[in-house]
């Protein structure tokens, strides 16, 4: 048995939104142990003078809580 704990967590990237999502786990991967799932849960936009500069991916994730 395990209790996990979920957290929501927003990755950038220039080039797309698969880029950002994985910025993110990649990102959370260096201070959380034991990732278990990423799911997205939204994409958008970010955008200047009428041009895309940014896509952000959410995604909630998932670790095994090591406080029991």
């Amino acid at each position: 048995m395990g209790i996990y704990k979920v957290i929501d967590l927003v990755g950038t990237s220039e080039n797309s939104w698969e880029e950002a999502a994985k910025s993110a786990v990649e990102k959370a991967a260096q201070s959380l142990d034991d990732l278990r799932v990423a799911e997205v849960i939204s994409q958008d936009l970010k955008i200047e003078n009428g041009k895309v500069v940014a896509y952000r991916t959410k995604v909630s994730m998932s670790f095994k809580f090591k406080g029991t």
